[in-house]
């Protein structure tokens, strides 16, 4: 029988009746559940097929393509049998099939749900393929013969659509005692530090088992014996402090059964080296009738406890799913189908089968098929380059790297879930086809909201809102004609152009009506330049990733090349290559399907890992060498049990290694005749810019991976054309400010060297391929479209008097990636926890003047701040600044918070004048003071409290003072002390390290803002630096212009309605008085925030800088401006701040101050907030807790309770407002420090009731296994966190030490205790204050 292909009029009316509301979009894996997009560009695509007069009601687009006869399978040839490349993505299923006896191969799409006409679209296109084939007709009724089947691999989204819509299975976590909330507290970070609500995603589970069981980890300088200690797998020695209770844990997993949850998550501390308590859980709950249980020490066993708990919950969350997926997939063909390979892609590249496709392993099958698919045919094909994947879809971009190996992570973010397991490495933007178009405060933006497919675009007749997909239309990007009538009531009408260029003008209008305001003789802009302005801010949003993914790994972007492929891609390629420098890029000739193609790339990989820790020596090299063995043995064994030959069979080996007393660890790839270690040092150097001398190197873990290579598709050079390429008609599109006709060509009807100057358009079966002007075109031997970019400088002309409106936003973009990647280096290039693991940094730029550009939201109590310490620089300095200075400064009246936040400025100069700055800032663990940690709970003195700098030359003209500033961080000035000496910093090589890495960072940003300049020049990069502060000011000023509506009452100080007078006030737990009288004048947009009455200076550490306060007020600003405006001086422009000079907001220079950034800058925000009526106030501390002796020292900050808001309940374990630093993981924090965590979980009740309910504070309870001195400096334990019309108070905070004879001492607040071994600490964190009375 003959297929016959579909009516694509029919095909549009199946497409747009498809409710798309719960269904992911093959390439998203954003945590966003809306509903999805439709790539314009697929479906367009598919109109060169010539309409058929079926009436038959299916998506099926059927091609011949060019591709090269079958290779075999797993070492063997099966003649006279397909096979089938499947992706099943959200909204499309692709299939690709290999027909015997045919030099083409077939590619198909159906629609991924289509209830009306089958059950299952993998089904449906191999029964099609095979009715097609074999001549035979195939009721779908029946089963699927797979006589003619030879193999099936199949890439699915099941498990990334049930993530993103949280409908996995029903499930409960089993975890050790005390850590119940372990899971939901995580890292204790909150997503996104401006949201007020503090959304974070929905826990995985419903129940929480807590397992009576305990296991402690051996000091290395115990030596105990005993039936109770045993050597774990990964080599440490485990003490079996309590063994499973099973007689407890029965009933309880008992009532779980009881609430219909049968599946089961276990993580239990150390199971990692000591997995027999999780086993024991497992026998347990199998022989109850538990349906499936997921260990974490089976699943991923490293040390880190939260994200191998999580991965087992995503494990037990989705793995039932998908293998009932897969049962009811392979129900559907007869019973031979044990005699067809089946394979799934997992997220790591390889293959596996159905009996290992496991949940945490699933969640980037459809994206790492395309990954597969056009590094396995471009790379080394096509080009040398190292390749950049650019995959754009409707509602989000994924990007990835390429250059000769996969690029694998060993955890990942997906869905608000962390998976801790190998996969490629694949980031994902929110901008795409669908991404909404506003104009907001004088500045294009686009996304991250997406318009979804209902009612989707203007041009879909269906009242939508305009997005990127309306623009493409307009500039005749989207090709009408070959776009099917499917719109209107009627579902028989064109897309809408004239309904789009109409909203197109209303939004022009708006645009040139403020452009007319900011200077009467600017030119209107027309709804092209306007459409066109969208679309570049879209590129330079999807541009923004692709820079930090390469560079943040030391990879320069221009010596890329673009490999795009999905729906959209092939029409913004052109331009986001050439604004990333980029003079190449690569189109594949199945970019719409590369998915399902990359599935007969891929090979079968089966992996094993196990810990073991040890310093690296000859001795456990050897261990190392053994263990490897073993597992090789394992993972070969198993290929070989799936038909694969010893010659079929390849292996790789790993080491997970990490400099001692650090946590970055690399999975070092064994190469022969090279020592892991030689190549750890190379690899760490590669990434880091440094190497550590005369430190330890230590083993992790032992990881191998088996690859059975299959070689099932393999490219297929054609011959050189010898026709002259034929256009198809020309089309009219925008380009660079005007239309150009533009000529059509179909991929189909182009053979091997055909060469096709830009403009052009090329159509293939699954894209829309945009070459621009000055670009060229060439078709490949292979097929592939290869498109060569001419540089062209880029000129922005530059206005005095307004800015370009369009160059705003690409400016905003540009400024806060360098500021980003100025952090990534900081965050690469340092040693220290606080900065590599904690985050708590910061990276900004500067005009000449010190003004704030740019500040990378890294923590929020340095926002703003650095300004008022770039500018007492400028002031210091003068005249006696020079090109190769770098300048360091820590002393709060020079700017600072505190002094362990350590800032280096570097000013730049361009022929000899100073055009701008960069800085960055740094909390340095260490840096002198009366106690180790540098916080002093009971400082009275600047001096006390460390080296305090106020103005040094780090770098003079290009020479590192090493020697002053070892001096000033040694020997810092006593004279004002109590009489003795203080000492200076007792890790001065720690802190030498991280200035280094500052410089860095900083030379980074130079490097950025010179390319930047180079390409637009200077002037107009100043020009725009200045702008971007005014668009934030413009952002503010609306903010407080609208304040009437959203505060319930006007103050009786206030004469006038154009003014608004509000008192606020709040006490630190000694009494001081922070108060508060802030005017909002709303027809101006400007605020006064007036702290007149504060309590002067006080006799303790609590001292708040002035740069503190500011960096409260401008962070309460940014959180209550509802959208992504640029953190900046700006900000600031319509605020004016007074401070009393000598209060405790603005002391003197020999206040104490160390408690001002950690604990005064949240009561400043408190006050600040409540005074805006915007939320509750929130824990309103950062409970401080260091301790340490002569060897070692370790500094966290605690979560507690945020505050509830007017329509949201306050989040519970939480960093909140000022901080936003991360908590160490509990096995590592047993595993590095003579402690024992006996209790991490959440303080239940602690939230203020209300109508909304304040978050709780958190129990954190710590067992010192030797004698330390420990100090905590913490408040709100008299004051508590005020509830907000008429809610109810946050609970208290409050420190205990519980002593060896059992006695409770309550520490206060502030405190320093000498700890003996056997005491512990217990600390009980605030909750946040509620809103509203019920």
């Amino acid at each position: 029988m003959n297929f016959e292909p579909k009516s694509i009029f029919v095909i549009g009316l199946e497409i747009l009746a498809l409710e798309l509301d719960t269904a992911a979009e093959k390439h998203t894996k954003s945590s966003s559940t809306t509903s999805q997009l439709l790539p314009l560009p697929v479906v367009a695509a598919l109109l060169y097929t010539t309409p058929s007069s079926s009436s038959n009601r299916a998506l099926t687009s059927f091609k011949n393509s060019k591709s090269p006869p079958h290779q075999g399978s797993m070492g063997s040839v099966n003649e006279g049998k397909l096979r089938f490349c499947i992706d099943r993505g959200g909204t499309f299923t692709d299939v690709y099939a290999e027909i015997p006896g045919q030099p083409e191969g077939k590619a198909m799409k159906l629609l991924s749900v289509d209830p009306s006409n089958y059950e299952d679209a993998p089904v449906e296109g191999i029964r099609r393929i095979l009715e097609e084939f074999t001549g035979n007709k195939i009721p779908r009724t029946s089963k699927v013969p797979t006589y003619n089947i030879e193999w099936i691999r199949m890439g699915t989204t099941v498990a990334t659509n049930a993530l993103l819509e949280r409908k996995g299975e029903r499930i409960a976590l089993c975890v050790t005692k005390g850590f119940r909330d372990l899971l939901q507290i995580g890292n204790q970070a909150r997503p996104n530090i401006f949201d007020l609500t503090v959304s974070k995603p929905s826990n995985l589970y419903e129940e929480v088992v807590e397992v009576d069981e305990r296991i402690q980890l051996v000091l290395e300088d115990e030596k105990e014996s005993g039936s109770n200690v045993v050597t774990g797998i990964s080599g440490e020695q485990v003490r079996i402090v309590k063994p499973v209770d099973e007689a407890t844990l029965r009933p309880l997993l008992n009532g779980l059964l009881d609430k219909g949850i049968n599946c089961l998550a276990v993580v239990l501390m150390h199971s990692y080296t000591y997995p027999h308590h999780e086993l024991a859980v497992n026998k347990l709950a199998v022989s109850m009738g538990f349906k499936h249980v997921s260990l974490s020490s089976s699943l991923t066993p490293m040390v880190r406890a939260v994200p191998r708990g999580l991965t087992a919950s995503v494990d037990a969350y989705l793995t039932p799913v998908i293998k009932e997926y897969l049962s009811g997939f392979i129900s559907k063909f007869d019973d031979d189908l044990g005699k067809v390979n089946v394979l799934f892609m997992q997220s790591d590249g390889g293959l596996a089968p159905e009996s290992r496709f496991s949940g945490h392993k699933a969640v980037l099958s459809g994206p790492a098929g395309g990954v597969v698919g056009y590094s396995q045919t471009l790379f080394g094909l096509e080009t040398k380059k190292p390749l950049i994947g650019f995959d754009m879809g409707g509602t989000s971009t994924d990007v990835s790297r390429y250059a000769g190996s996969y690029e694998q992570v060993l955890e990942t973010q997906i869905a608000g879930a962390i998976i801790q397991a190998p996969q490629l490495d694949i980031n994902t933007v929110a901008a795409g086809g669908g991404s909404k178009l506003k104009f907001q405060f004088g500045a294009f933006r686009v996304g991250p909201e997406s318009v979804g497919a209902h009612p989707g675009p203007v041009c879909y007749r269906k009242g939508g809102e305009l997005s990127v997909t309306d623009a493409n239309l307009v500039l005749g990007y989207v090709i009408p004609d070959y776009f099917p009538s499917i719109f209107g009531p009627n579902e028989d009408q064109p897309l809408d152009i004239n309904k789009t260029r109409e909203e197109f003008e209303k939004l022009a209008k708006k645009i040139n009506l403020y452009r007319k305001s900011q200077d009467p003789l600017s030119k209107e802009m027309t709804v092209e330049e306007v459409a066109q302005g969208f679309i570049n801010v879209a590129n330079e949003t999807m541009c923004r990733p692709i820079r930090q993914l390469t560079e943040m790994k030391g990879h320069e972007t221009k010596n890329h090349a673009l490999a795009c492929f999905g729906g959209a891609g092939p029409q913004h390629a052109c331009a986001i290559a050439r604004s990333l420098g980029m003079n190449e890029v690569l189109v594949h000739k199945f970019c719409g399907i590369l998915s399902a193609y990359g599935m007969g790339l891929a090979d079968v990989i089966e992996e094993a890992q196990e810990p073991y820790s040890a310093a690296y020596s000859h001795d456990s090299v050897l261990e190392a060498s053994r263990r490897e063995t073993l597992l090789l043995q394992q993972v070969k064994q198993k290929l070989k049990d799936q038909g694969f030959g010893e010659s079929s069979i390849t292996t790789e080996s790993y080491l997970n290694l990490r400099y001692e007393g650090t946590d970055t660890a690399i999975m070092v790839k064994g190469k022969s005749g090279s020592d892991y270690a030689v190549e750890f040092v190379k690899l760490f150097q590669q990434e880091y810019g440094f190497k550590l001398e005369n430190r330890n190197i230590l083993i992790c873990d032992v990881r191998v991976r088996g690859i059975g290579v299959t070689n099932i598709l393999k490219p297929r050079a054609q011959e050189n054309s010898i026709t002259t390429p034929k256009s198809q008609g020309e089309y009219k599109v925008y380009f660079g400010n005007k239309w150009h006709n533009t000529p059509l060509f179909k991929l189909e009807t182009l053979g091997s060297g055909h060469v096709i100057p830009g403009p052009a358009i090329i159509m293939n079966g699954n894209s829309t391929v945009i070459v621009e002007p000055n670009c060229k075109s060439i078709i490949t031997k292979y097929g592939n479209i290869k498109i060569e970019l001419e540089s062209i400088s880029v000129n922005v002309k530059v206005s005095e008097k307004v800015v370009d409106v369009v160059q705003l936003s690409i400016f905003n973009h540009r400024f806060m990636g360098i500021a980003e990647q100025m952090g990534r280096t900081l965050q690469r290039t340092s040693i220290s926890t606080n900065i590599k693991e904690r985050l708590d940094f910061s990276c900004a730029l500067f005009d000449p003047d010190g003004g704030l550009v740019a500040n990378a939201p890294h923590v929020p109590v340095h926002l703003g701040a650095m300004s008022s310490t770039v500018q007492w620089q400028l002031k210091y300095w003068g005249e006696n600044l020079h090109q190769g200075d770098v300048l360091v400064t820590n002393h709060p009246c020079s700017g600072g918070s505190h002094l362990p936040d350590i800032t280096v400025i570097t000013p730049v100069f361009e022929e000899k004048k100073l055009v701008f700055f960069v800085a960055s800032r740094g909390h340095h663990a260490e840096i002198g003071g009366i106690t180790p940690g540098s916080m002093p709970p009971f400082s009275k003195s600047i001096h006390e409290e460390g080296a305090a700098i106020k103005a040094f030359k780090l770098v003079e003209k290009g020479i590192f003072q090493e020697e002053g500033i070892t001096k000033l961080l040694q020997f810092p000035s006593s004279e004002e002390s109590s009489g003795y000496k203080i000492p200076g910093t007792r890790r001065i090589q720690d802190n030498l390290s991280d200035l280094h890495a500052q410089v860095a960072a900083n030379q980074r940003g130079i490097v950025l803002i010179k390319e930047l300049i180079d390409h637009y020049g200077l002037k107009t990069v100043q020009a725009y630096m200045v702008y971007v502060q005014l668009n934030a000011e413009e952002a503010v000023r609306e903010m407080l212009k609208s304040i009437p509506g959203k505060l319930q009452f006007h103050s009786n100080d206030s004469n006038s309605t154009d003014s608004i007078v509000i008192q606020e006030e709040d006490y630190m737990d000694d009494g001081s008085t922070i108060r508060l009288k802030l005017t909002i004048d709303t027809k101006k947009g400007k605020a006064f925030f007036d702290f007149s009455g504060t309590t002067p200076e006080v006799y303790g550490n609590w001292n708040s800088p002035e740069a503190v306060t500011k960096a409260a007020v401008i962070y309460c600003l940014r959180c209550l401006v509802d959208i992504d405006i640029p953190l900046n001086q700006g900000c600031l422009a319509p605020v004016t701040i007074f401070i009393p000079s000598g209060s405790f907001l603005s002391p003197s220079d020999k206040a104490a101050v160390v408690g001002g950034n950690v604990l005064t800058s949240q009561r400043i925000t408190d006050v600040v907030l409540m005074a805006f009526q915007a939320c509750a106030c929130s824990q309103g501390c950062m409970n401080n807790l260091t301790f340490g002796d002569d060897t070692f020292g370790y500094y966290e900050t605690i979560a507690g309770g945020s505050g509830a808001g007017p329509t949201w309940e306050g989040t519970s374990g939480v960093q909140c407002h000022m901080t936003n630093t991360r908590m160490t993981d509990p096995e590592i924090f047993e595993q590095r420090y003579p402690v024992v965590l006996h209790r991490f979980g959440l303080r239940e009740g602690s939230g203020g009731g209300g109508v909304w309910r304040g978050g709780d504070g958190v129990v954190r309870e710590i067992e010192f296994r030797r004698g330390v001195v420990v100090s905590v400096l913490s408040e709100r334990r008299v004051h508590a966190p005020r509830g907000l019309k008429g809610g109810m108070d946050g609970a208290r905070g409050v420190n205990y030490l519980v002593k060896k004879d059992k006695r409770v001492v309550n520490l206060g607040g502030k405190n320093t205790v000498e700890v003996e071994a056997g005491e512990i600490l217990q600390i009980f964190t605030p909750g946040g204050g509620g809103w509203g009375s019920v």
